[in-house]
């Protein structure tokens, strides 16, 4: 059974910083594109960018720049570090594996001072 749980969300600053993680069980994440999405309150949930099996990312406008996606092979884990971080970014962010399709439940990230 696959499964994707992230972490590392929290109450953050503006201007502060964030790494998420996507620990994968039941697949190899190293052969899956690993993408990462946020769902603001309120709001649809919004695709924030994606890591190819290869290593290649690839940013929706409004974070990039700031926000970096990488990948831990060994260990079947993808992160997302956040800097910069704007109160605008607060969502529930969650990873998601293509082509397994399978999904994350999501970690909150609160951005505010």
């Amino acid at each position: 059974q696959v499964q994707l749980v992230e972490s590392g969300g929290g109450l953050v600053l503006p201007g502060g910083s964030l790494r998420l993680s996507c620990v994968a069980s039941g697949i190899d994440l190293s052969l899956q594109t690993a993408q990462w999405y946020r769902q603001p309150p309120g709001k649809q949930r919004a695709w924030v960018g994606f890591i190819s099996p290869s290593g290649n990312t690839f940013y929706d406008d409004s974070v990039k720049g700031r926000f970096t996606i990488s990948r831990d092979n060994a260990n079947n884990i993808v992160y997302l570090q956040m800097n910069n971080l704007k109160p605008e970014d607060t969502a529930i962010y969650y990873c998601k594996s293509s082509p397994s399709e399978s999904w994350g439940r999501g970690t909150q990230v609160t951005v505010s001072s």
